[in-house]
């Protein structure tokens, strides 16, 4: 059994004992955190006048199994743990084991499952049951699988922190609906427009913060996300402000046939098929799929491309970089426009889903959470972020359907407003197990007779 040693008066201190005490820290740690937030709860009475609700016993629930966490993970968790680091150390360096057939073959798997998807739903569920699990968990997935591979060619690749990342998605939002809905343009000629856009308003952010690094470039990408966010808000001759733009027009079918039950190219009657609003999910399922192959195939060839080999330089290290010759000023540029056009694009595509849009979608808190996912899934790893955004996304959608958990802690319970929390808990996690996120290595993109992967133990913490 492994022991501690304090260093003030050199005595053992066994692990349960310690764990012990530990517990009683978290315990009442989680106490003073969530004595407001869950204890007690507002309401209102019959009367309308504001009232405290006690919820004295989901609050013990909670310290009480925090503290048996910390009882377990510091007793014994830790313990193994370091015993097995320590055997592992011990033991003579093994020869790599050939890579099993799911690993050889990942993204082959991974594509055939994302192209069946939708038919197993209808397959499983049937048309209209099939509805909420294409859209909400096929298509919002997706959505942010597209976002934070656009965000991953600003932060993972080139290594600029960008926290105002929602603004390029909100520019291509409401250039398709404004657009549309004016001037009745096609969304397959305003996808591009959008993507143009927001790209002009990368080099537009781009041009500001070409002397900037670190917390000071965060906090200028944070304002302006926030800059536009508030122009939506209060140009209200062109945007209708907070009230936002409805009537957004939906995507036919590559201009052949519409979904929209009152046209005569309505595409049930085209085929003479039975009529269903899920033909239209799926299409869109299909469609932002596609989006997100063709960010995935620019990302990957654009790597290999000097420009790719530049933003990988600059991320290492910028002075090092512009030691060797290349246009930092260039550099960054591309990389805001790059990853914005991408952004503009899942923009256009949200207007599109949703017929509506509105500043309240385009918050601060979105270009939190698709940074998130970019850090957990491992900067610069596509794959890791698309398990990152699969993860996070869709285990706060699975809330929605723990209606079970009404049971535990009573009729008023609601499970989906603690995916906020979950999403911190989770963050929190990852980043103890896996500080360098899902995926730790990375393989460069110019490499000497062997492509290798370079193990995030030897690149620098949070770029690995």
């Amino acid at each position: 059994m492994a022991v501690t040693v304090s260093p003030e008066r050199d005595v053992v201190v066994p692990p349960i004992q310690r764990a012990f005490r530990e517990a009683l820290y978290a315990g009442a740690i989680a106490l003073g955190l969530f004595v407001l937030f869950i204890g007690l709860r507002t309401d209102q009475n019959i009367n309308n006048e504001l009232i405290l609700v006690q919820r004295w016993g989901l609050l013990a629930l909670v310290v009480i199994a925090t503290a048996v966490g910390r009882f377990l993970y510091v007793g014994y968790a830790q313990p193994a743990m370091e015993r097995a680091k320590a055997e592992k150390a011990k033991a003579p360096a093994a020869v790599a084991a050939e890579a099993g057939f799911v690993r050889r073959n990942f993204n082959r798997i991974g594509v055939t499952v994302l192209i069946a998807y939708p038919v197993v739903m209808v397959l499983a569920f049937g048309f209209q049951g099939s509805l909420k699990w294409v859209d909400n968990f096929g298509i919002q997935i997706l959505i942010y699988v597209m976002l934070a591979w656009g965000l991953n060619i600003v932060v993972g690749l080139a290594g600029l922190l960008d926290l105002g990342y929602v603004a390029f998605y909100a520019v291509g939002a409401y250039a398709y609906a404004l657009l549309g809905t004016h001037f009745g343009l096609s969304f397959w000629i305003l996808l591009p427009a959008a993507g143009m856009m927001a790209a002009f308003w990368g080099v537009m952010l781009g041009f500001p913060v070409l002397r900037l690094r670190g917390d000071y470039l965060a906090i200028v990408t944070l304002a302006f996300g926030e800059i536009i966010r508030l122009v939506i808000i209060n140009w209200r001759e062109v945007t209708n402000g907070s009230a936002g733009v409805s009537g957004i027009p939906k995507v036919s079918f590559f201009g052949l046939m519409s979904f929209n039950v009152s046209d005569p190219n309505y595409i049930a009657k085209v085929l003479h098929i039975t009529q269903s609003g899920a033909y239209y999910k799926i299409f869109l399922y299909y469609l932002i799929l596609g989006l997100c192959f063709i960010t995935a195939f620019v990302t990957i060839r654009l790597r290999r491309l000097p420009v790719g080999r530049a933003w990988e330089a600059l991320r290492e290290d910028e002075i090092a970089c512009r030691s060797l010759g290349i246009n930092t000023t260039t550099t960054k540029l591309t990389a805001f426009a790059t990853g914005a056009m991408f952004g503009g694009f899942a923009g256009s595509f949200f207007a599109a889903r949703q017929g509506f849009v509105s500043p309240e979608s385009f918050v601060f808190l979105e270009s939190a959470i698709i940074l998130a996912i970019v850090v957990l899934g491992g900067m610069g790893s596509l794959g890791g972020i698309a398990v990152a955004a699969l993860v996070m996304i869709g285990g706060t959608e699975i809330l929605r359907e723990l209606g079970f958990l009404k049971a535990v802690f009573g009729p008023d319970f609601t499970p989906e407003l603690y995916r906020m929390l979950l999403f911190g808990m989770a963050m929190v996690i990852v980043m103890l197990w896996k500080p360098r996120g899902f995926v730790g290595s990375r393989e460069p993109t110019a490499f000497l007779k062997e492509r290798r992967a370079v193990s995030g133990s030897f690149t620098k913490e949070g770029h690995g």
